[in-house]
């Protein structure tokens, strides 16, 4: 099974190729060579990935929370797909990635809120 290339770029055989904006199947010879560093990365990725949900908490912006969820939905995504991760771990990051978009989808520009609680019933009835 192929492992899957980071976004940063690889030096093969004196040439340079990246950076991607998705993950691609890396050849064997490659691969052997890189996994330490796609392990490093993912590792990376998950702090990156902390710091943002900490953002999230203390930014009360709604367009900016929009955005921050948005981001941390793909991180698990990309995360869920590391091999690095043993599979269970992998298999984890997909549920924090549902809820996240979910999150977004509720911060996302535009959306009327439903109106809740006595002011919501108020506004509806005057």
């Amino acid at each position: 099974m192929p492992t899957l290339r980071w976004r940063h770029a690889i030096r093969t055989s004196g040439v340079v190729r990246g950076p991607h904006p998705f993950p691609q199947a890396v050849p064997a010879e490659i691969a052997a060579g890189t996994a330490l560093q796609l392990a490093d990365a993912s590792r990376a990725l998950w702090a990156a990935t902390l710091s943002l949900m900490t953002a999230f908490m203390h930014t009360p912006a709604p367009a900016h929370r929009h955005l921050l969820a948005r981001r941390i939905s793909r991180n698990f995504v990309t995360l869920s797909g590391q091999e690095c991760f043993d599979t269970a771990c992998r298999g984890r990051f997909d549920r924090p990635a549902r809820r996240w978009e979910a999150t977004a989808l509720k911060f996302a520009p535009g959306r009327e809120e439903a109106p809740s609680g006595v002011r919501g019933l108020l506004r509806l009835l005057f």
